[in-house]
């Protein structure tokens, strides 16, 4: 017989901690439950008529999946049965107004990574509770800092669920028996050093120097100034590859570049980089643009996209590091190797 903790039991005990922690612990059990559904639509795939085909376009102007939709209908009707002031999905254009008087407001990624879905891969859901301010309309115009809850879930080989109230990080895995998420890891630490780096490396040519170089220090391994081999990877997925960094260590660089559309990333702030980055700085590791913390800043649109470089915290601080150097702020329509090795003398 299984003993592990359940996540109500886990939300039970959360929900008589705070004034708002009773809404807070009911909006995570509602978005539990929706993921348990859209883990059985990922899982059956065609089966039940998800074949990842386009629908579209959200408000962001990517492309919008069969599953996006599917998984934002789903996420927004168990949302009906708790109390949220403002609920803000990537799938909407503009925030939804709830309960106006209600202690908590929600943001959600429905389905991260849906570009996987077609061929299989990794696809999850990422979630932040913020704080309802006097004025609802301000609810996702606060910075990262002020988040009350966040995680995510991955509908990987196990679906998991990753949760912070800014307490630490602990796991939870569906128990696809009794329809349950139970707790498998608590107070998850990511190693201050990385041995593995991810990114896309087929804009190479697009990055601002400070990434260039740096990629550069990781691929001469242990005989660049970083001293140490990596392994390099890329999923394009957020939610795959921030699992990783919590269960090994690493770095994940998404930055600006250079390409029409990309000066700011890809990422969106509130509903991706605040909750991935929350959720980083709990266990151990930092998060950044690579000019400074994601969780100081504070969004001026819904939608608004930005930098993100996130893990193993000596990483982190080397990119910044970077970012900061004189010598590279000189160089930044000069070639990006014109000197290699850049911490060599």
């Amino acid at each position: 017989m299984d003993e592990r903790q359940t996540l109500k039991e886990y939300l039970e005990r959360y929900s008589e901690t705070g004034v708002s922690a009773l809404a807070v612990a009911a909006v995570i059990d509602a978005i539990a439950s929706a993921c348990i559904q859209i883990s059985r639509l990922t899982a059956d795939g065609a089966l039940s008529g998800i074949v990842g085909s386009a629908c579209g376009t959200n408000a962001g102007g990517d492309v919008q999946k069969d599953l996006d939709i599917r998984a934002d209908e789903i996420i927004r009707c168990a949302l009906k049965t708790v109390h949220v002031a403002v609920l803000a999905s990537e799938e909407a254009a503009e925030p939804i107004v709830g309960i106006p008087s209600a202690k908590i407001s929600v943001a959600v990624d429905p389905l991260d990574g849906s570009s996987n879905i077609e061929v299989n891969m990794t696809v999850g859901t990422i979630f932040s509770i913020v704080p309802t301010p006097d004025d609802a309309r301000g609810a996702f115009r606060q910075n990262g800092a002020e988040q009350i809850a966040a995680g995510f879930v991955v509908y990987g080989p196990q679906t998991s669920l990753v949760l912070t109230f800014g307490e630490g990080v602990d796991i939870f895995a569906l128990d696809r028996f009794d329809d349950e998420f139970k707790l498998v890891r608590r107070g998850v630490r990511i190693p201050t050093a990385a041995a593995e780096f991810a990114i896309n490396g087929s804009n190479r040519r697009h990055w601002d120097p400070a990434i260039g170089i740096f990629v550069d220090q990781c691929l001469s391994g242990t005989d660049g100034p970083l001293g140490k081999d990596f392994n390099m990877r890329w999923i394009g997925s957020l939610v795959a590859e921030t699992y990783r960094i919590l269960m090994r260590g690493g770095v994940f660089l998404y930055p600006g570049d250079a390409r029409p559309g990309y000066a700011d990333g890809r990422l969106r702030l509130v509903y991706e980089a605040h909750p991935i980055a929350f959720i980083i700085e709990q266990a151990g590791g930092a998060a950044s643009t690579g000019r400074m913390r994601i969780l100081d800043l504070a969004s001026e649109t819904l939608h608004q996209r930005v930098p993100l470089v996130m893990g193993s915290i000596d990483e982190v601080r080397c990119v910044e590091q970077l970012y900061a150097a004189p010598e590279l702020a000189a160089r930044t329509n000069a070639p990006l190797f014109a000197h290699r090795g850049f911490f060599r003398v």
